[in-house]
């Protein structure tokens, strides 16, 4: 029988990216996808297409079946949710119960893709790794708590049951194929579109999605089992970022920066407003309390152990908004 690998999320910015890596280095994929999710990032992979969801753990061992490898970067990821259980039982318990699937059909290797999210920040502004402290109380909004769970639950079977994992933690990616698009995707087509007058500086480490898609192949191929590596970029503040979208999409960049206290009272109307009509809030009093926080990450273990090697944020950012602009995003 063919051995197969298997990816999680393939219809996603991230996911898609890792099939084609994957393709590239001759792997035969089969790719578990949601029922009447948007099929547009698969157009063109040979890859066999299997349904499968997270939140229905009966669909995991028919897409396991004769896979030598597994790569689940599937995740639901939302930076805010009507209903949080619904968060946790896709990224934690799904999560979980997916990798006793793979313990029982017998796969070789796993690469998790977890999120800088679950990683500890440091109170002096430098750059964090995979070392950097962090508890459960540290962690600011659900998105972020179920992916610091999830990746607990992993290290957990590591320790415990011998899964033969290697964790990913992906920074800030952008790129191409962004279809949703992402938060950060969704401010470059607004700063883009000069749509963007003002903004709330924060930090944040910037990647492109090829390359945490490259991080993932090398996390297979050379990755120790049990050991987190963060796939990064170059750290960047928040207005830093508009000012490199704004001059390479020849628009006027934001000039007016807001307090964090002046939003509070928008967002706990946005999030109101949003419990009343299922409208996604655009900001949140989460985001705000995350924005207080420089997210700036370190990726020397993964160039150090992995031969990892990003390139330039400016080329990320380069890319994301021609496709942005080819598939009619930017006005």
């Amino acid at each position: 029988m063919s051995e197969y690998t298997l990816v999680t999320g393939a219809t996603g910015f991230v996911g898609s990216a890792v099939a084609r890596v994957l393709l590239e280095r001759g792997h035969r994929l089969r790719l578990m996808v949601r029922a009447g999710a948007d099929g547009s990032n698969l157009k063109g992979l040979d890859a066999e297409i299997v349904n499968g969801d997270l939140t229905s753990p009966e669909t995991f061992a028919p897409a396991l079946k004769g896979c030598r490898y597994l790569f689940h970067v599937a995740a639901d990821y939302r930076l805010w949710v009507p209903d949080p259980a619904t968060m946790m039982a896709a990224n934690v318990e799904g999560t979980r119960r997916l990798m006793l699937a793979a313990l029982e059909a017998g796969c070789e290797k796993i690469v998790y893709c977890s999120s800088v999210a679950a990683l500890g920040l440091r109170k002096d502004g430098r750059p964090a790794d995979e070392t950097t402290p962090v508890t459960e109380h540290d962690v600011i909004g659900v998105y972020k708590l179920s992916k610091y769970r999830a990746e607990q639950a992993v290290l957990k079977l590591v320790a415990e049951r011998g899964l033969p994992a290697v964790i990913v933690n992906p920074s800030t990616p952008i790129g191409p194929r962004d279809i949703k698009p992402t938060p950060t995707g969704q401010m470059i087509v607004d700063c883009a579109s000069g749509r963007m007058p003002a903004y709330v500086e924060t930090g944040l480490n910037i990647v492109h999605v090829d390359d945490v898609a490259e991080g993932h192949a090398l996390a297979l191929e050379r990755g120790e089992i049990g050991q987190k590596y963060i796939l990064g970029g170059e750290n960047h503040s928040l207005g830093d970022l508009f000012r490199m979208v704004s001059e390479i999409a020849g628009v006027k960049p934001p000039r007016i920066k807001l307090r964090q206290s002046w939003l509070y009272p928008v967002a706990t109307v946005s999030e109101w407003m949003a419990r009343g009509f299922g409208i996604e809030p655009r900001v949140t009093r989460e985001t705000l309390a995350m924005s207080r926080k420089l997210m700036y990450f370190s990726s020397r273990k993964a160039e150090e152990k992995l031969g990892y090697a990003p390139r330039p944020a400016r080329e990320a950012v380069s890319d994301a908004i021609a496709w942005f602009r080819d598939h009619g995003r930017i006005g």
